[in-house]
């Protein structure tokens, strides 16, 4: 399952990524985002930047799919 994130602070290879209030630090060797950009990951990697309107359309399809899990 690879869930987008949006990068707050990029050091090195290694980035800080917001999922909805949830931090967590991501590898993003395999990709060239910028502070700002939203990345799929998966597996503690970083394997896609999206832009914002991409991003923002799959938050939305994820968070309709947890509503009908907790329905």
């Amino acid at each position: 399952m690879a869930i987008p994130g949006r990068v707050l602070e990029i050091q090195g290879g290694l980035a800080k990524v917001d999922f909805g209030g949830v931090i967590r630090e991501v590898d993003v060797s395999l990709v060239d985002p910028k502070i700002g950009d939203y990345v799929i990951v998966h597996a503690g990697f970083a394997i896609q930047v999206l832009d914002e309107e991409e991003a923002k359309k799959t938050l939305e399809l994820w968070d309709e799919i947890f509503k009908l899990g907790t329905g």
